[in-house]
């Protein structure tokens, strides 16, 4: 029984990188017509919507309670609907038209990004071999955004400003994802639905703000309708079921093994990509490896670390 839990949080956390692998080939195109800010905006306020009505209908109206955690849902919440919306698709904006494959390559370093948060938080420094691991998975991330040509880091020309902000919006999701830990009782329904309430909040007033400042304008409604298959896609697939199936997963396998998945990201959307006529550089092939590698290496040992301390944490890595 506990090999076959084990095995449905596998193939949830697959679902969901799978459902993701497909946003930035669906962003690429509606962020030609529509910005990040608004397009985050309907997306997660569609995604509230469902999510909201399925924990009335499954779970009952005393679930939304807080329970005296509305400062660290609302945090969390910013943090997976609000930081990493806004900022990796804004870098995927100003990167231009290889933003595409950067953003799916630089969230592939989420589980190194999750030794970082681990280590901070818990204050459980990494060990030497994962700090190399971490430096190789980064190396692999260089070698794909600079093409083979590192003089782009220093250029005037270069994209080195939208690379750090995707780089933060990863960063801003793992946070989200190991924040499940600390609701341990909750249902993963719950916690994606009220973490979506209070990130949708935030959305709102950021971008309303923006909005009176002048620094944005609201779409037009033909702007909405030409993105609406856009919307759909990333609400239902890569919001609703994405979300949903990731905590699900993350919740049977724990999220320091659950964002390891996150390295299939990049995988699904070369696949995306190239079927649409995109042609993979040797040095974009050959950076996803070595950052592939690295995660599935850094993985491998900490199981054989946690075998070595007990044989029932066996169960616990990938």
């Amino acid at each position: 029984m506990r090999q076959n839990k084990f095995l449905t949080g596998i193939l949830m956390c697959l679902i969901a990188v799978i459902c993701w692998g497909g946003m930035y080939p669906v962003m690429g195109n509606a962020l030609q017509i529509m910005d990040p800010f608004y397009f985050t905006l309907f997306r997660f306020g569609i995604a509230m919507v469902i999510l909201v009505l399925l924990l009335i209908l499954i779970e009952g109206k005393g679930k939304f309670s807080t329970e005296g955690k509305t400062i660290k849902l609302w945090f969390l919440g910013t943090m997976g609907f609000t930081g990493f919306g806004f900022l990796v698709f804004l870098g995927q904006k100003l990167a231009g038209p290889s933003g595409t494959v950067i953003a799916a390559v630089i969230m592939a370093v989420q589980p190194l990004l999750g030794v970082i948060v681990n280590w901070v938080t818990k204050k459980g420094s990494p060990k030497p071999f994962t700090v190399l691991l971490m430096l190789t998975g980064l190396i692999g991330v260089v070698i794909v955004i600079s093409n083979g040509d590192l003089s782009i880091f220093v250029s005037e020309d270069g994209d080195t400003f939208a690379y750090l902000i995707i780089l933060i919006g990863a960063l801003c999701f793992v946070i989200y994802t190991m924040g499940g830990d600390y609701f341990p009782e909750w249902s993963p329904l719950r916690y994606s639905t009220i973490t979506t309430i209070f990130g949708t909040v935030s959305n709102v007033i950021l971008v309303g703000l923006a909005t009176c400042i002048g620094w944005l304008n609201v779409p037009t409604l033909s702007m909405i309708d030409d993105v609406s298959g856009s919307l759909l896609y990333m609400s239902l697939i890569a919001g609703v079921l994405g979300i949903f199936v990731w905590n699900i997963g993350n919740r049977i396998i724990t999220p320091i093994n659950g964002i390891l998945f996150i390295n299939m990201v990049p995988v699904t959307t070369f696949i995306i990509y190239v079927i649409q006529g995109y042609h993979l550089t040797a040095f974009e092939l050959i950076g996803t490896l070595i950052t592939i590698a690295s995660l599935i290496g850094n993985n491998l040992y900490i199981r054989k670390l946690n075998k070595q301390i007990s044989p029932q944490s066996k169960v616990k890595t990938v």
